[in-house]
């Protein structure tokens, strides 16, 4: 696999109900290669209508996480995720166009 120009090392923490991190081991960590910038694609969605912030967020590192692995080709014949790649292509390019 050729090396992505960007790498991402994504976390994901619990939060407690007084909106502190969670004490302890509870946090999940792994790296995630991707040809785009993250940074850029979170900030030219701060117009995407119907979604707050963080829901904006989520959203664009979701699909870049989900685009990612549906990319990569699968050794196995049954590929699960090879009927959601029309789909999340198109809304890719929806999310992406530049807002008015």
């Amino acid at each position: 696999m050729a090396s992505s120009p960007h790498r991402y090392r994504v976390t994901v923490t619990p939060v407690e109900r007084d909106g502190l991190p969670c004490r302890g081991r509870c946090s999940i960590e792994f790296d995630q290669a991707c040809g785009e910038d993250w940074m850029r694609l979170v900030e030219g969605t701060q117009r995407l209508p119907g979604f707050s912030g963080d829901e904006r967020t989520a959203l664009v590192v979701g699909l870049r996480l989900l685009d990612g692995l549906a990319g990569r080709p699968r050794s196995n014949a049954e590929d699960p995720l090879a009927d959601l790649r029309a789909p999340l292509a198109a809304l890719l390019q929806r999310i992406d166009a530049p807002q008015a």
